[in-house]
């Protein structure tokens, strides 16, 4: 009971600052530790009178704890937020020269400001070492040192000091440290605030002293003035309160629409390619929804071209002059691929079409191209088969225009990397039977009967079959095939039957089907062809794609909902860059862009703006597609 007394005295004399508490060396008593414990776990909860609560019944109770210097500095910490700096002071004060260090400092210079002592708390704050404190404690003290300016009327320096605070402030803190700064530049002269834009430039502080400059020279009738402010402070990407405001402003005295941080898309979403634009529109949604659920929300605005030439071109002019889009997307085909290009380049403004027609790219330098393309596949083949040791090559392709330019991308690329093709033979495009061109490709006259051949000729080939059995029956090491896999089923048969069956087939992205297989079946065998999508790609991020569209359309995705995945996917995660606020920008970083992990293949861009992809490498193995590389 005298234990109980003397601490309840010694507690109201220290209320009272009659006399100072001394400190233990030792206690032996856990509930001590305890109630410190509790009384901190209420602080950072939230919980700060509930916390005082504790921690003065501490020190009444324990008067004599080694952790009594504890208790003292968090009462003093919710004191200062109380603006109680006089107790705040008195408790600081009986702490031991031992227990004094950059915190207890940090507290009495902020409860000497809460008590009208700004100069000596100022003083004591600017002396501290910031590294030697916390990353709440740092904040606490730049925002002291602020308002200990502000109230002096240095609003310069108060600048300074918040400019510091915004580099250590969390979000949430941010958005009050960037209010604050705001009140204190609407105080500022002009002068005062065109230093602030130089001292602060490409800070938040420094926009929004722009932006006052702005406002004033609007609110005067200086619009010139105004509008070349506005521009320097939109096109600077750094985050800043008022910048939906400046582009209102902007648009008000121009009389005009800023470009927006909004993609376009022209895609044929009626008419008999139809289908195929909104194939390619489900893919764009997909990528829309996982990056607006990660980052700032961008929308996609969607124009329906019906697949005719004038209305793509019409979507894009729309696009680019009255949605002001940073980029568009699309179209899929002919020439109104053509038409938007040029338009697009007109404009000034980033396209990334779909089309895979000829010369797209080299329309200018604000086209781009993100399309599987013919040559792209050869060119996989190609480098693959050469690879692997093949050098001389043969094609056998149908008869139309398609196969013919297949055949010559294949002998240009096989040329340019040290090989050749020493056959090409051409079958009507509806052929069942193609005997004749098989036998041509090994050389033999299909015309020619068997009574024609002379007795030496005769003599020759058996000496040949008995000398050298594995001799092979042609001279060539591979052979390509552009077809698809319906046609395939009826060549792949008839080109081992008439005895072309030790070379590697080659084929095209249209081999990618289960038809493949089961037309073909063991004719196929070990064959290489490539395509811009496998839906069974052992890749986690194609996996995840797959699984994503599944989920929300319920069935699988095909090539080109992953090419308009992709194509949406490449300019969101390029919008997402805080510094990318123009076209300009834009067009230079998908020109710079390298290896991006898309689902039809690792995505870069070649100096003209074509695309540069890595394929899918797929082979046939005991009767299965599986991918090789």
């Amino acid at each position: 009971m005298k234990r109980i007394i003397l601490g309840i005295l010694l507690g109201f004399m220290f209320l009272c600052g009659l006399v100072p508490l001394p400190v233990a060396a030792l206690d032996n008593n856990p509930s001590s530790a305890i109630s410190v414990r509790r009384g901190i776990d209420l602080y950072h909860a939230g919980q700060p009178q509930q916390a005082l609560a504790f921690f003065n019944n501490f020190i009444v109770n324990h008067y004599d704890s080694p952790l009594l210097g504890e208790a003292y500095l968090y009462l003093s910490r919710i004191l200062l937020d109380q603006n109680d700096g006089d107790q705040a002071l008195r408790y600081l004060r009986q702490l031991p020269a031992g227990a004094r260090n950059a915190t207890t400092q940090l507290l009495e210079g902020r409860a000497l400001l809460s008590s009208g002592a700004a100069d000596e708390g100022a003083a004591l704050l600017l002396a501290l070492d910031p590294s030697s404190l916390s990353a709440a404690d740092r904040l606490q003290r730049l925002t002291a040192l602020v308002s200990v300016r502000v109230s002096q009327a240095r609003d310069l320096e108060a600048l300074y000091f918040l400019n510091q605070a915004l580099a250590e402030a969390q979000t949430l803190r941010r958005d009050q440290l960037l209010q604050d700064a705001e009140r204190i530049l609407g105080q500022l002269d002009d002068p005062e605030l065109a230093e602030a834009t130089l001292l602060y430039q490409g800070t938040a502080i420094g926009q929004g002293a722009l932006w006052q400059l702005a406002d004033r020279a609007a609110a005067a009738g200086r619009a010139e003035e105004a509008l070349s402010r506005l521009n320097s402070l939109i096109n600077d990407p750094t985050p800043f309160l008022h910048r939906p405001d400046a582009v209102t402003l902007w648009e008000q005295l121009s009389g005009k629409t800023w470009q927006r941080r909004t993609v376009g898309a022209v895609l044929p979403l009626t008419g008999r390619f139809g289908p195929f634009g909104n194939q390619v529109k489900r893919g764009m949604e997909l990528a829309l929804a996982l990056h607006n659920a990660q980052n700032q929300p961008i929308d996609i605005l969607f124009r329906d071209s019906a697949g005719e030439a004038l209305r793509a071109e019409q979507a894009v002019a729309q696009l680019a002059n009255e949605e002001r889009v940073l980029a568009i997307a699309g179209p899929l085909t002919g020439q109104g691929a053509v038409n938007a290009a040029r338009l697009a380049q007109h404009e000034r403004t980033p396209l990334l079409t779909l089309s895979q027609r000829d010369g797209l790219p080299d329309i200018g330098e604000y086209v781009f191209r993100n399309a599987l393309t013919n040559r792209q596949q050869v060119k996989a083949l190609v480098r693959y088969a050469m690879e692997q040791g093949k050098k001389s090559f043969a094609v056998l392709a149908p008869d139309s225009p398609f196969g013919h330019k297949m055949a010559q991308l294949f002998a240009e690329e096989a040329l340019s990397s040290n090989g050749l093709v020493i056959a090409s033979e051409f079958y009507p495009p509806e052929a069942t039977t193609f005997d004749r061109e098989i036998k041509r490709l090994m050389g033999v006259d299909p015309d020619r009967h068997e009574d024609e051949i002379s007795p030496a000729e005769k003599e020759a080939t058996e000496l040949a079959d008995l000398f050298y059995p594995e001799m092979p029956s042609v001279d060539f090491d591979a052979l390509f095939i552009p077809d698809y896999a319906a046609r395939i089923g009826l060549v792949a048969p008839q080109v081992v039957y008439y005895g072309i069956d030790d070379v590697q087939l080659l084929g095209i992205n249209g081999w990618n089907s289960p038809d493949l297989t089961r037309l073909a079946g063991q004719f196929v065998e070990g064959a290489i062809f490539v395509d811009g999508f496998f839906r069974y790609s052992p890749y986690p991020f194609v996996q995840e794609f797959v699984e994503r569209f599944y989920t929300r359309y319920n069935e699988e995705p095909q090539i080109l909902e992953a090419l308009g995945f992709d194509a949406a996917g490449i300019i969101l995660t390029l919008l997402a860059r805080p510094e990318i606020t123009t076209r300009d920008q834009l067009r230079l970083a998908l020109l710079q862009l390298a290896n991006y992990p898309g689902v039809t293949g690792a995505t870069s861009f070649t100096l003209n703006g074509d695309v540069d992809k890595v394929l899918f490498l797929l082979q046939v193995q005991n009767g299965n597609i599986v991918q090789i590389n």
